[in-house]
């Protein structure tokens, strides 16, 4: 019995893995090319609900790629650092206030984006592709503006392409990772001026404990709660947020 139950499974996968019914299923070179050179538009429904799906995977990437949450993750991050708490406040908290300021930070190409792109598309004014050259030109001016041109055309440089006449010429594979560089650079260089007074505090502190004869006592244990004390005065989480908004601008 379990022989032949053996043999039934086993005539059943050899008819569903033959020639004829792999090459019935299986795309061809020419569907390949004529779906690579179609427009988004002639695209069947079925297929831009994946390629919808798919693209959802990568908002993350993009949040962190042609936003300014990079440069707040990092500064938000090494504040923490200088402050001497490695987990306070918390990864989500930080995370969390990063996403919001950036929102808050992009609110106005997100308000273009809508305007220019999602509402003409809505009411059928514009075609899939017009709206997303459409949407990806308020992203390119935001990124442009917070780019350094050496940055930019480093990368342009070594993709051995003409260098454009205007920024808006300037490519996305080109532009996202000189924007990120600059990022990168901005935020170390925040950060740089963010740890001076608090690594001064730590030099008084341990200079005091060590002309005291207090060799025994943990820097840190001091340091810790003046370096808090100082930042809950001067009202630093307001200072931060503010002077982070205004670096966008």
């Amino acid at each position: 019995m379990k022989s032949k139950s053996l043999l039934t499974i086993l005539a059943l996968l050899g008819l569903f893995f033959s020639p004829e019914s792999m090459a019935t299923s299986l795309p061809t070179t020419s569907d390949l090319d004529s779906l690579l050179n179609s427009s988004f538009d002639s695209i069947s429904t079925p297929l831009k609900l994946v390629i919808f799906l798919t693209a959802l995977s990568f908002i993350p990437f993009l949040l962190i790629a042609v936003t300014s949450f990079t440069r707040i993750i990092i500064i938000l991050s090494m504040l923490r650092f200088a402050l001497g708490m490695q987990q306070t406040p918390p990864n989500n908290v930080l995370i969390a206030l990063s996403m919001f300021l950036t929102f808050f930070i992009m609110a106005e190409p997100i308000q273009k984006i809508k305007e220019e792109a999602y509402d003409p598309y809505s009411q059928n004014q514009i075609t899939t592709q017009e709206a997303l050259d459409r949407g990806v030109a308020p992203l390119k001016r935001f990124m442009a503006s917070q780019t350094d041109e050496s940055s930019i055309a480093l990368f342009i440089d070594i993709s051995g392409e003409e260098a454009p006449n205007s920024i808006d010429e300037v490519s996305l594979k080109q532009l996202i990772p000189a924007f990120m560089i600059s990022e990168l650079k901005t935020a170390f260089k925040i950060a740089f001026v963010l740890f001076l007074p608090f690594l001064l505090i730590d030099l008084v502190v341990a200079s005091s404990l060590m002309s005291l004869g207090m060799i025994m006592v943990p820097p840190m244990t001091i340091s810790l709660p003046m370096k808090v004390l100082m930042f809950v005065l001067i009202d630093g989480w307001t200072l931060i947020a503010g002077s982070l908004i205004t670096s966008f601008q």
